[in-house]
């Protein structure tokens, strides 16, 4: 038995272990390593048989909407390296971001023979990109890492990573659920190993899900945060707290992810977290303020460090914050179930937007079935322009022709592009099977060793 202690113990010790990846490498040997994810449609990455542990998953994405006739040609530019997913250039290709898209496609992992998913929760929200808003930041289980020119734009493409260890005896089935009438590419790798014997029946598996109210049920959000008002109202238990985690079974929380938009112009900080463990009629586990919690004071930092950090500061934004906290050395433990809540305001005075991941560990079966809003309720509210009523001057006979050839190049364009969308589709669909066969044959022969 080893003596070494330490976060990278495990490293010092051989492990009886073959590693496997699913990926969305192009399997025809070519350079198109992503998958265009069709729009309303359910996407399997792939289906990894136990006893196994997904280590790290890394993705990056994008989604734009086409807007207007390029002056590359379509089939063509299909082939090359999607950059102008990224950096369209100004009348080569205009093609316009979905900034929402993060929220719309959701990521649903579902363990052995469950016939309820585990993990739950919007593509952008799970991997800690709160309103579809992308931040650079580094924690130890999630990090964000974004092009300084994409930086405060909604829908910015960026890459994503988690490093939750992911413990299966069965099965792990890997969904991209796209409820977008938009498709989106992306590009992802989700790393596991192979175990020869079965878990302990003790393994806690991973969960996250989802959470929003908008609004939270306010009080009094015409008042003063802070007032002596405020300040003197009573909450012992908890009443129309935001609840991160509802969880039902065995395990422990890991912590969250918190998006909040504040409309008073105040301070939207000052609730407590309120913790209650196994039924409690009273919580066991009292906060002092919602930035105490997420490990701050006097308000939120700009900072990211290993276990608590800011990832979108409210200074920086037109009015929200995204804040993480991560229990990852000391982990709420819960027996019969665990409730994770959270004042908004002092004693829920205030009626802002908040939404929220939350992370925990626990023994299946998943008691509790995981629900998430639907498309519709998931958008982030954000400033609309107002309306603009333009007025054109007379055309010229130039004019009138210009636009005219220009509604021609655009008829011909654009169902040109599509089809190669639709292309692309139909090797999504076709990869999706080949990453399950491949991980299946990467399977047999390790048994067979």
């Amino acid at each position: 038995m080893s003596r070494v202690e330490g976060l990278f113990k495990n490293l010092t010790t051989v492990k009886n272990a073959r590693n496997g990846r699913l990926a969305s490498w192009d399997q025809r040997g070519k350079n198109q390593d992503y998958w265009e994810i069709p729009a309303n449609e359910t996407i399997t990455l792939g289906e990894v048989e136990g006893p196994g542990c997904i280590t790290h998953i890394w993705m990056t994405s994008s989604c734009r909407r086409v807007k207007a006739p390029a002056i590359l040609d379509p089939v063509l530019n299909a082939s090359a390296a999607p950059v102008m997913e990224i950096g369209a250039a100004l009348g080569v290709i205009f093609d316009d971001y979905d900034p929402f898209y993060y929220r719309k496609a959701l990521i649903r992992i579902t363990w052995d023979d469950q016939d309820t998913p585990s993990v739950l929760a919007p593509l952008g929200d799970f991997f800690c990109i709160g309103n579809g808003y992308p931040g650079n930041f580094s924690s130890l289980p999630f990090n964000v890492s974004l092009k300084p020119e994409e930086a405060g734009r909604y829908g910015a493409p960026c890459s994503v990573s988690c490093y939750f260890p992911m413990p299966f005896n069965k099965k792990a089935k890997i969904e991209i659920v796209n409820e977008n009438e938009l498709p989106f590419i992306l590009y992802f790798n989700i790393d596991y190993e192979m175990y020869r014997e079965p878990l302990d029946p003790d393994t806690a598996y991973f969960h996250a899900c989802w959470n929003r109210q908008n609004p939270c049920k306010g009080w009094g959000p015409e008042l003063l945060v802070n007032s002596p008002e405020v300040n003197n109202v009573t909450n012992y238990k908890g009443e129309n707290n935001y609840v991160v985690l509802d969880a039902e079974g065995e395990g422990h929380y890991v912590g969250c992810n918190l998006s909040v938009r504040h409309y008073q112009g105040s301070w939207w900080g000052e609730g407590n977290d309120m913790i209650f463990i196994d039924g409690e009629e009273y919580p066991s586990l009292n906060g002092t303020g919602t930035e105490d919690y997420f490990n701050h004071a006097w308000g939120m930092q700009r900072n990211a460090y290993p276990f608590f950090g800011t990832i979108v500061h409210e200074g920086d934004t037109d009015g929200f914050h995204v804040a993480y906290r991560f229990h990852i050395t000391d982990p709420i433990h819960f027996s019969k179930s665990l409730k994770v809540t959270i004042e908004h305001g002092h004693a829920n005075q205030l009626s802002d937007d908040w939404a929220s991941t939350a992370y925990w560990y626990q023994k299946l079966p998943t008691a509790k079935k995981l629900t998430i809003l639907p498309v519709e309720q998931r958008l982030p509210n954000v400033p609309i322009w107002p309306e603009r009523h333009l007025e054109k001057p007379e055309l010229t006979d130039e004019m009138k022709k210009a636009i005219e050839a220009y509604n021609k190049r655009w008829e011909e364009y654009k169902p040109a592009r599509e089809e190669q969308f639709r292309i692309k589709e139909e090797k999504c669909r076709r990869e999706s099977k080949l990453n399950t066969e491949f991980a299946k044959k990467l399977r047999d022969e390790y048994d067979k060793e």
